[in-house]
């Protein structure tokens, strides 16, 4: 349990708890400040209280109120002890996310479907794949793409029935495969009959479903922006009420807390895990509990962010209450799988909500890997691999064994990692072999994203008008008014979601396979796709097939004691993995330039490399797995 904090509390003291920890890495990371500041013994002794007198300037008095009741809402710390870890099968598992999307046609309209996933079945089997993450197939207007759900028991047309779905269930089922599926619960699509109901009736029982305000002086409730561009409230002249949309326009937050509203959401999980789902992926599942009133958010904050009010909903008061409730009353019932997207929350408040004592997710995404410090997504900025090394060290030693890293570059939010480090597509290749070595041997679950497996990178759109994500089309026209179309875009083009989005590869033919029809986003054809690369034994493809068989047999990889060595060595990442007599040794070059082991070249026997030969140092972007005898 920890003391309440004061304005009298200083830095060093604060950093030791969960959320200070996480609050004061996040805000130096996004300031590009290492968190060595925080060592120092002079801003360690430093109370808040001091701090403030230094930054009145700078910092009005509002931000440390903030703070101070953001560190007091958590009282609980982490348990650390030197446990065994608690063998699951989600620890062992090799996760393949699907964009049903841009994955497979079937019915050649562009888009993909369920009987296209379906057709491709036998392509992820042989991959090594043992669980399918499925993002949203639900009835969606789409305006983000299917996270915008109109009816959580029913299929989009798009996707096709049903009984497509459960052929799709049985047919992965059969290949000893589990799906787990995309839940959005934080909002609705504003076409959701709850939210329709409740502009439209005075009286409506689903009322207070959602966030729906008093207007004061023609202005929104409070100050919080949305994370698609501009203010966080719609305005219904017919109620004359604000309603709450942290996302788009008609994406509409729900009020959990309104029993009834998480009554309805259980129901709705139980309805596909009753189905036979294995589990869900939780969409900005910590964002589900709001601080009551709605306060504005802190100027300050949001300028450091880049969003106004996330303080009083990224970590809110009664989070851990409704994720122990959902799990008792859904997830535990199933023995079925969770995992959590949680933005914002760093490796203490994560080990809090994911603990195997705790009863909460059995995991979550943490973002703080794909950018690095200092930077967004909508940079323009080559990532430095040895930043990748600090996080993974990072996680590996810190987080202990009540819990769990998932291990992840691509997802269908972000472009790709490939394009991060070389934008120029000089080490596609070998680069791409050197990331799954990294992901496969160290400590984590790997979740790979549909095309990682081929060496994807990020695409050559033109113009605006070739991008079809939401959140890029609202940037571009906020942008455009300050830096110009040309600026603009190219700001735009850094982070859009849309590079990830692209249909899948399948052959050399039109659309790469993916569609007869017209695909409903270019498909940008490269010069690699699967139908090559299955053919080449030395394609990215084939040497995934070679790093997955060699994870699923060796349980060190999984399970064993992770220890970094050379840590100080710049571009060099080393490390060994122990389990039951099993010594292995990995070894990685995080640059494009030759680099001398300082250990010497008498490793051991050699299993893996993204490299044909050895000459006696490590190449560019150079990746070896030894087995220590």
């Amino acid at each position: 349990m920890i003391k309440s904090f004061t304005i009298n509390s200083k830095i060093k003291e604060i950093y030791k708890s969960p959320v200070g920890h996480d609050v004061i890495y996040k805000i130096l990371l996004q300031m590009g400040i290492s968190e060595i500041a925080i060592n120092n013994p002079i801003v360690g002794n430093l109370s808040l209280k001091t701090l403030r007198a230094l930054t009145k300037k700078s910092i009005d008095k509002s931000f440390f109120d903030t703070l101070i009741k953001l560190l007091n809402s958590e009282k609980d710390v982490p348990l650390d002890d030197n446990c065994d870890i608690v063998r699951k099968w989600w620890k062992e598992a090799v996760f393949y996310q699907i964009y049903p999307k841009s994955f497979m046609d079937f019915n050649g309209d562009g888009i993909g479907d369920l009987r296209g996933i379906i057709s491709k079945l036998d392509y992820i089997e042989d991959l090594g794949v043992d669980a399918i993450w499925l993002c949203p197939i639900y009835d969606s207007p789409f305006d983000d793409n299917g996270y915008d759900i109109r009816d959580y028991f029913k299929i989009s047309k798009y996707y096709g029935s049903m009984e497509d779905f459960d052929d799709l269930l049985r047919e992965v089922h059969s290949r000893g495969i589990k799906l787990i599926m995309d839940l959005v619960v934080n909002h609705t699509s504003d076409e959701h009959i709850w939210f329709n109901d409740a502009i439209n009736d005075k009286n409506s029982k689903y009322k207070d479903f959602y966030f729906l305000q008093e207007s004061k002086d023609n202005l929104p409730p409070n100050n919080w922006t949305s994370f698609f561009s501009g203010s966080a409230w719609n305005y219904y002249k017919k109620i004359d009420k604000w309603g709450l949309h942290l996302f788009s326009k008609k994406q509409m937050d729900l009020n959990w807390d309104n029993a009834l509203v998480r009554q309805e959401i259980y129901k709705m999980i139980n309805f596909w895990l009753k189905k036979g789902v294995d589990g869900f992926r939780l969409d900005v599942i910590n964002y589900i509990s709001k601080e009551k009133d709605l306060p504005s958010g802190d100027e300050f904050i949001g300028k450091l962010m880049g969003f106004c009010g996330i303080e009083h909903y990224f970590y809110g008061p009664k989070l851990h209450e409704y994720l122990k409730e959902m799990r008792k009353e859904t997830f535990d019932k199933y023995d079925s799988f969770s995992v959590g997207e949680t933005p914002g929350v760093g490796i203490q408040m994560s080990k809090l909500l994911t603990g195997d004592y705790r009863k909460e997710l059995d995991m979550v995404f943490s973002f703080d890997i794909l950018e690095m410090p200092g930077h967004a997504r909508f940079d323009e900025y080559i990532y430095d691999l040895n930043y990748l090394k600090k996080y993974m060290i990072e996680w590996n030693e810190n987080y202990g064994n009540h819990y769990f890293m998932s291990l992840f570059y691509d997802n269908h939010d972000n472009p790709r990692m490939l394009s991060k480090i070389d934008p120029s597509n000089k080490y596609r290749e070998v680069l791409a072999k050197l990331l799954a070595i990294i992901q496969f041997t160290v400590k984590g679950t790997p979740f790979l994203f549909q095309g990682q497996e081929l060496g994807a990178v990020n695409k050559s759109f033109k113009s605006i008008d070739d991008l079809r994500d939401i959140e890029s089309i609202n940037l571009y026209e906020s942008l455009r008014k300050t830096l110009g179309d040309e600026k603009a875009f190219k700001k735009v083009l850094s982070g859009t979601r849309d590079h990830a989005r692209v249909p899948m590869q399948w052959n050399n033919l039109e659309n790469g396979g993916f569609t007869k029809g017209v695909p409903w986003i270019n498909s940008y054809l490269d010069e690699f796709n699967a139908e090559n690369e299955q053919k080449d034994g030395n394609s990215v493809l084939n040497f995934y097939k070679k790093v997955i068989s060699l994870y699923k047999s060796v349980d060190a990889f999984k399970y064993g004691l992770i220890e970094f060595k050379y840590k100080k060595y710049k571009d060099l990442l080393v490390y060994s993995r122990k389990l039951n007599g099993e010594n292995y040794f990995v070894e990685c070059n995080l640059s494009g330039k030759n680099i001398k082991r300082p250990y010497g070249n008498d490793i051991g026997e050699l299993v893996l490399s993204n490299y044909e030969d050895d000459d006696g140092m490590l190449r560019g972007y150079e990746g070896k797995v030894w087995i220590i005898r």
